[in-house]
């Protein structure tokens, strides 16, 4: 959009690859976009140095959850204090902008006292402060960008409001201007409905699995309601990534802070860790898991991503050694890292190895997994694939 970017980061391997216009990570698109404005991106582990040379910095650092389910602010504690002392010597408004997921109150209470302390500044005086929360699907993070349904800014300051409504304006995306706390809560809220809408599909695919009903063609009735929409019905074996069990069980631990009991997104979570559970089950009806070798289709939490955080497979392969199994694995990107995780099960070089085993279990919806050939195959699906459906000996859908 035409704008000079200065990468800051720690990890200079990282650092190096998108100097070169390497993407450090699989996303489609974004590779092509590093290449395109290799001569707009510079790179650097000195954060002052970036702040002082630029208008505007973006605090995207992890907010990983501790063990009670609340965020870890402990990255967003030290960029702020970081970002603080590299605001002293500026004699210019610096617009410093949140895009790290952070609970309601984060940035008044947190942030801008660390940036003040540290600077000796005023908020809203000398900076300017602001939420400006992501709504981008991995997998396809590069087209939300830029054709995203809507811009939240969250901020006090008129000055701070023009300058990222202008950054966005180019966008032609629907701008909603309003409080720090409130968009803070938009991207809980907007993530906490979406994930329950999936374990809202989950428990009705799980009633209509026992009748005979397809889900699918259920919601497809349903969501042309236009009160209600079609998307994020895909019944199966629940949702992962770095964003949904993240966000709803931070929220979960903030609503406990404040005394508010969280009845429906408790059920989400508890929904959506058993949903995997269900095709170890359906499983067992047509073949014993003990001392046979059950093959899984995908480990990342879902297609055009390497990301296995939450990934509905780890649960799987556990259950599966559990019973007694042998598991052999394929993934065309989330190998690597999913190594990490379960270091000790089999890999394949291919998704055609992976029909040799005695069961296959298909996990993620990699498009490649449509032109295998499921004949005389034991086949439990968690993502529905038509062609299994059509051609594997035995076929069971987790809620179709």
């Amino acid at each position: 959009m035409g704008h000079d970017i200065i990468f800051v980061g720690r990890d200079r391997k990282k650092l190096d690859l998108i100097q070169s216009g390497k993407s450090p990570i699989y996303e489609p698109g974004l590779e092509d976009l590093l290449t395109k404005n290799r001569k707009k991106i510079s790179v650097t582990t000195d954060l002052q140095d970036a702040v002082v040379n630029s208008e505007i910095t973006f605090i995207c650092v992890g907010t990983p959850p501790k063990k009670d389910g609340s965020s870890d602010l402990s990255q967003v504690k030290e960029v702020s204090r970081s970002i603080g002392k590299s605001l002293q010597s500026l004699d210019r408004f610096h617009v410093i902008v949140t895009k790290s997921t952070v609970i309601p109150g984060t940035n008044e209470t947190v942030i801008i006292p660390l940036l003040e302390k540290e600077s000796g500044k005023k908020a809203f005086v000398d900076f300017g402060i602001a939420s400006n929360p992501e709504f981008l699907k991995e997998g396809t993070a590069v087209d939300d960008f830029f054709h995203t349904d809507r811009v939240v800014i969250g901020t006090h300051d008129p000055k701070t409001r023009e300058v990222l409504e202008s950054l966005y304006r180019p966008l032609h995306a629907p701008i909603f201007s309003t409080t720090l706390q409130t968009s803070e809560m938009i991207k809980y809220a907007s993530n906490a409905f979406l994930a329950t809408k999936i374990s809202f599909a989950n428990e009705i695919g799980n009633i209509c699995k026992v009748q005979g009903i397809d889900s699918y063609e259920v919601f497809k009735g349903v969501g042309l309601d236009a009160r209600i929409s079609p998307h994020f019905f895909r019944s199966g074996i629940g949702f992962g990534g770095s964003c949904f069990p993240k966000d709803v069980k931070a929220l979960i631990a903030y609503a406990d802070s404040k005394g508010i009991p969280s009845r429906i997104l408790s059920s989400v979570m508890a929904l959506n860790e058993d949903q995997p559970g269900r095709m170890i089950t359906l499983l067992k009806k047509h073949i014993n898991p003990k001392g046979k070798t059950i093959g899984i289709l995908g480990l990342a939490f879902k297609p055009d991503t390497d990301d296995i955080r939450e990934s509905r497979a780890i649960p799987i392969i556990r259950h599966l050694r559990k019973a007694g199994a042998s598991v052999i694995a394929y993934d065309p990107m989330a190998m690597d890292n999913f190594r990490k995780v379960l270091p000790d099960i089999s890999y394949a070089g291919s998704a055609a190895e992976i029909l040799a085993s005695d069961a296959v279990l298909i996990v993620t919806e990699w498009k490649e997994f449509e032109d295998l050939d499921y004949h005389g195959k034991i086949v439990i699906d968690g993502r529905r694939f038509e062609k299994a459906r059509r051609e594997a000996a035995v076929y069971e859908g987790v809620c179709w």
